[in-house]
């Protein structure tokens, strides 16, 4: 009844109101109904069958060109106005309005497709005390579903048990954050008592005691199962991927909810047996789909453009439609009375009717200005150039057999004008991979190669590898290049052999022995896998944990340490220890963190190894690598157990215990002794520094967006040559203020610009179709030198605020590069949102998570990056691909030559149809403004759809300046695109002036030529029909020879589009005006012999060579002039193409070594609260059954077989028994 209700209060417009507070009862689908949640089912198409004609149509309406052809077509209709036939609009019209309508309905379905597939999923739900299967888009808020291993989570889902210990789930949120790395869940122990108990989770339903609250799970226990009733209360729907706020009372008692207790829809359930999860959010109110953001219709800056330019056509058409009536009028008034004898009036006519009906004729005859093939041939054009893009074999990744993809087929030239790129991290940039590249140890660097000169070498894929046959735990797919690391560790080195111990015993990864050596490693984050990984091939292989153990082989000898206590890291501390004691009873404090925390806890005696140390550690920072610093401290025996003992007091205290325990930690900590640096490297995607190099030089600014933390951001960004030692400050904002940030952001643009003034300023202009609209724009200061900006999340969210923003972009586009850190996926949006704003540029998004959804839609162009780390973002984008490095072939090729044909496209095109309209308009001066036409009514029909349509379209699909390799090895090509060199409302005004000045050589010059002139035969040749066949004719030359000189890229395509158009036009012309076509159609085809008899004439040829020399020779003289004495970018690549050889690539050489004196190369993407995990009795625990952690049928990058992704573990038997 609930359900029956939601839909007619929707369908008759019942109020909704905004849900503040989400209430629902678990199992009671009638009482959640009655709220008219969403359901599970999602809908991303626009039309149905019922719908798509009329809102299609609607829809292209809407754009003002098609109604006014559509007014236009209701003109012809009209015998007193119309002087040519109805079907010349409306064969045109509907082809255009047809077009349009296939390619939008051909899109739908693809959208209705994907709907389907998702939304018949399957998944378990509990119903009447059972489990049975139902589709996802059946699923109801409150419901409560049954989840297995390596599942998509169906809803957004409060999870309530699970099959692992402490009722802990795991999860890849690879859809919706790009992150391959297993996040962890667990819910709270209230609900985790329900296990899988079908009749406990079926009375969890609210029934029987009724309050109204939100998530109480009231338990009582009766003849030995539970009865228990259930509501919940939490946040209405929202983006927040990382916050999420809830309920749950028990007993009178409330048990507050939060994101870990959470599974979002998106997320794959991993190395879980089963879970259970009670639907909080479902289908459009999911995370998921909140994050998508509102679908836009995005249109071109050219598009906005030629709505301006179309209007003042129509003013223009308007004003020329005035002159003419006005002319018609005076013209009747003084001359029409001559003509009474052989052109009456009709009865009631008057000169001033006549003018009026003339002004709606030529409204009719001159609509060429705005002909209706310019839509239909746009469309081809990017459609085209789309096709372009997915047949690019050098923008296909074939490690995952993925093309590039144009996603859609109007915003192809937008590629050409991008100012700003905004680019998420993790998946985007980055692989998401970390390995083990360097270390230092006891002042000995390793992780380099040498030649005999002492020359270092570049280190590829073919140098040889360290070879780890020796060590039979080795994991196989490690690789490592320097021989001299294995050699000291083999020859008993004791630093290198500590350095090694500590990486395998400090830190919180889980192993798992399936088989004898075969080691699968879990860990919270992808650092501590590479290190541990590290550690095991070298000889230090960490093997198993309980609660007081850890068991590592040490080259050989399995040794088992007594595990103390865990000194876990957060991000105050920076830093992670361990105290164990060896078999021989000797306790050590291993230690290992950031360089600026660990060096003021060292003892005096690391002086010396310190400053050794700290210049590795500043090469390893140049290089953009991660490091840390290792060092120990052996313990006293006495002291231990008098810290211990204060520690279990602080440990079990009420209050004050975060406080106590750091103090703690400051005293055990001190006086350590240095072992040396790790350096890892968050391995970049092939090509990203050269490509973000090449997009600097196309002045192409690039902001990184990431929801990583401050010093794992700033890493990436010196390892993509983004943040470069040469630049002369990086700012960081970080304050916890409004005024805090304000005052950062004013410090760091005084620095920059000194001279620039307080207040921002902001032009202020008319825009929009009607300049009904008000742009503002923030101009660009000039800065000397180049700087950097790193902003974390807090500092951006009051950046972000009204009183703020101007302060924040100022500063922001001052500095080269920009990084914000922590950002959610709302803040990105607005970061995109702020820059189109008050820049006025063109921008473009490219990210692969669901995180990144928002901010691609923001964008003027959505880029997805297609792959491992899911499809949500590819499925909201415009562009898709698997790599960011073919983001510059996107761009600087594609997206460039897209822009120039375009461009060049519009140029001709208006061209020719305005000398072809601007004929007509001298013509009215000869023939009393009647509108008659001085074309052949067919050769009006067809002038756009056949004999000039083909020659543009190869223009406009094969045309290029240069070919790629040199437009990569010139990318300031690009800049021109940037300031719309290429098309604006001053290149449409020579347009027109070029036009004008074509129709009056062809108009008056075959009319000066055959005024008084006859034929060989001594017979007139001065007839209405010759005159307008030799005008014609004039114009298709003077057309394509004007083509053939905006041509830079002659291809066979165009050579036969040219020539064809030209001999279709002959061929035509004969056929239509032969004895035949007049004898079958007489009243369609008046113009009998017409081309037979003056085609044969010498002084016709002669008229039409003068009239071609007069119309193209300016053009040449001019454009000759242009490059001797203002020669573009695009003049001097062409002239070096044609005078020089493409240079070679040059030699790979090692980069040259970059030092870093003024930053830590420290950053480690760990959480806290792992210490105690795996401290955890319960979390050893083996199940009776546990499944395979993944299945061969699995397509997630977890199970691909690579090193650095880490799997959880199953301990040994004894070791579950002894727990």
């Amino acid at each position: 009844m609930g359900a029956l209700v939601s839909f007619f209060g929707r369908l008759f417009g019942a109020e909704q109101k905004r849900e503040e507070e989400r209430f629902l009862r678990a199992n009671d689908r009638a009482f959640n109904l009655t709220f008219n949640y969403a359901d599970n089912s999602i809908k991303t198409s626009k039309y149905n069958i019922f719908t798509f004609l009329p809102l299609n149509l609607f829809e292209q309406l809407q754009r003002l060109a098609n109604v006014y052809f559509c007014f236009l077509f209701i003109l012809q209709l009209i015998p007193q106005v119309s002087s040519l036939s109805w079907f010349t609009t409306a064969v045109p019209l509907t082809l255009v309005l047809g077009i349009t309508a296939v390619k939008d309905a051909a899109d739908d379905i693809n959208r209705h497709k994907n709907d389907k597939q998702v939304n018949n999923r399957e998944v378990d739900v509990l119903l009447n005390g059972d489990v049975k299967k139902e589709k996802w888009k059946s699923v109801k808020v409150g419901d409560i579903i049954r989840l297995e291993n390596n599942e998509f989570v169906t809803a957004d889902l409060l999870l309530l048990s699970s099959s692992e210990p402490l009722n802990l789930v795991y999860v890849e949120t690879a859809e919706l954050d790009g992150e391959t790395n297993l996040k962890v869940r667990q819910a709270l122990t209230v609900t985790g008592e329900l296990a899988d108990n079908f009749e406990a989770l079926t009375a969890f339903n609210g029934e029987k005691n009724l309050i109204y609250c939100v998530c109480t799970v009231c338990t009582m226990r009766f003849s030995g199962f539970l009865v228990l009733t259930g509501e919940v209360r939490c946040e209405p729907p929202n983006n927040r991927l990382d916050k999420f706020k809830g309920t749950l009372t028990f007993n009178g008692q409330s048990y507050s909810l939060d994101n870990d207790k959470v599974l979002l829809r998106g997320c794959t359930l991993r190395n879980t047996e089963w879970c259970y999860g009670l639907v909080i959010f479902g289908g459009a109110d999911t995370k998921l789909m909140q994050n998508s953001g509102k679908s836009t219709f995005k249109r071109t800056s050219i598009d906005h453009l030629m709505n301006v330019l179309v209007l003042c056509i129509f003013g223009f058409l308007a004003s020329m439609c005035t002159v003419m009536a006005i002319g018609n009028a005076i013209w009747e008034t003084r001359e029409g009375s001559s003509f009474f004898a052989f052109l009456p009036y009709e009865p009631g006519t008057t000169a001033q009717l006549s003018s009026f009906l003339s002004f709606w004729s030529y409204v009719i005859v001159l609509n060429t200005v705005v002909p209706i093939s310019l839509y239909v041939s746009v469309e081809i054009i990017r459609l085209g150039n789309s096709f372009f893009i997915d047949w690019d074999r050098k923008m296909y990744y074939p490690k995952s057999d993925t093309p590039a993809q144009a996603r859609t087929t109007t915003l192809n030239e937008e590629l050409g004008q991008i100012k700003y790129i905004f680019s998420d991290k993790t998946g985007t940039l980055t692989q998401n991979i970390m390995t083990f590249n360097k270390c230092s140890i006891n002042g000995r660097n390793y992780g380099e190669l040498f030649d005999f000169s002492g020359q270092r070498v570049e280190i590829t894929e073919k140098t040889e590898r360290v070879d780890f046959s020796w060590n039979k735990l080795a994991d196989p797919k490690f690789i490592f290049h320097d021989h001299s690391l294995v050699e000291t560790v083999k020859e008993g080195s004791l630093e290198a052999q500590a350095f090694f111990r500590l990486l395998a015993v400090c830190h919180t990864v889980m192993p798992e022995e399936k088989n004898p050596g075969d080691l699968y490693y879990q860990a919270q984050s992808p650092d501590e896998g590479a290190l541990v990984t590290a550690a095991r091939n070298f000889g230090f292989v960490f093997l198993s944990r309980t609660p007081e153990t850890i068991t590592v082989v040490e080259m050989g000898r399995h040794v088992t340490y007594e595990l103390i206590a865990v000194l876990d890291f957060n991000n105050i501390r920076k830093r992670m220890s361990v105290i164990v004691r060896s078999p021989e009873g000797k306790t050590t404090l291993y230690c290992k963190g950031a360089d600026t925390i660990i060096y003021e806890r060292l003892h005096p005696s690391c002086k010396k190894l310190m400053e050794v140390t700290t210049q590795h550690l500043n090469e390893y920072a140049g290089d953009g690598l991660r490091t840390l610093i290792l060092a120990y401290k052996d313990l006293d025996e006495n002291y231990m157990e008098d810290w211990k003992r204060r520690h279990h007091e602080v440990s079990v205290a009420m209050d004050g215990r975060e406080e106590g325990l750091d103090q703690l930690y400051e005293e055990i900590e001190k006086d350590l002794m240095l072992l040396g640096a790790s350096a890892v490297e968050d391995k970049l995607q092939d090509g990203v520094p050269q490509t973000i190099e090449q997009l600097a030089k196309a002045d192409i600014k690039i902001w990184v967006l990431t929801g990583d933390k401050q010093e794992t951001a700033e890493n990436i960004g010196y390892s993509c040559n983004m943040l470069r030692e040469e630049m002369k400050d990086i700012f960081i904002v970080a304050a916890n203020t409004p005024e805090g940030v304000r005052q950062e952001l004013e410090n760091a643009r005084r620095k920059m610009c000194p001279d620039a003034p307080d207040v921002p300023v902001v032009d202020k202009s008319r825009a929009g179709l009607f300049w009904l609209q008000t742009k503002c724009s923030v101009p660009d200061e000039q800065v000397d030198g180049q700087y950097g900006l790193i902003i974390n999340g807090h500092s951006l969210a009051f950046a972000l605020e009204k009183d703020l923003r101007l302060e924040l972009l100022r500063t922001a586009c001052m500095c080269q590069t920009v990084i914000c850190c922590r950002v959610t996926p709302l803040q990105k949006a607005q970061v995109v949102q702020l820059v189109k704003k008050y820049k006025q540029t063109v921008t473009l998004a490219i990210g692969d998570g669901a995180n990144d959804v928002s901010m691609i839609k923001a964008a003027h162009i959505g880029v997805g990056i297609s792959g491992q780390e899911g499809m949500q973002a590819v499925l909201s984008s415009d562009f898709s691909f698997a790599q960011f490095r073919y983001l510059q072939r996107l761009l600087l090729v594609h997206g460039r030559w897209s822009y120039l044909r375009m461009c060049k496209f519009l140029q001709y095109f208006f061209y020719k149809n305005f000398t072809f309209t601007f004929v007509h308009f001298w013509y009215a001066f000869f023939c009393g403004f009647s509108a008659q036409t001085v074309y052949d009514e067919w050769f009006i029909t067809i002038y756009n759809l056949v004999y000039t349509a083909l020659p543009v379209l190869g223009l406009s699909l094969f045309d290029q300046d240069v070919n790629d390799r040199w437009s990569f090895q010139h990318p300031q090509l690009y800049v021109p695109g940037q300031m719309n060199h290429y098309f604006s409302k001053k290149i449409f005004v020579r347009c027109m002036m070029h036009s004008c000045y074509s129709s009056l050589v062809l108009f008056f010059v075959p009319w000066a030529t055959m005024v008084d002139t006859v034929r060989d035969d001594g017979k007139d040749i001065a007839d209405y029909q010759s005159f307008a066949l030799l005008a014609q004719t004039c114009l298709m030359m003077v057309v394509n020879f004007q083509l053939c000189l905006d041509t830079h890229y002659w291809t066979a395509s165009n050579q036969f589009f040219v020539w064809g158009s030209l001999s279709a036009y002959f061929a035509i012309s004969f056929t239509m005006y032969s004895n035949g076509m007049f004898l079958i159609f007489t009243s369609a085809f008046p113009f009998i012999g017409t081309a037979r008899n003056s085609l044969n004439q010498p002084n016709v040829w002669l008229t039409i060579l003068l009239t071609t020399l007069l119309c193209i020779l300016p053009v040449v003289a001019i454009r000759f002039l242009l490059l001797q004495l203002r020669p573009t970018i695009n003049d001097k690549v062409r002239y070096k193409v044609r005078k020089e050889v493409l240079p070679a690539p040059a030699p790979r050489r090692p980069p040259p070594r970059r030092i870093s004196t003024r930053r830590s190369g420290y950053a480690f993407s760990h959480s806290q609260g792992y210490g105690e995990l795996v401290t955890s009795k319960w979390v050893l625990l083996k199940r009776k059954s546990r499944p395979a952690l993944f299945t061969k049928t699995t397509d997630s990058p977890l199970a691909q077989n690579q090193p650095q992704l880490y799997r959880t573990i199953t301990e040994e038997n004894e070791e579950a028994q002894h727990v």
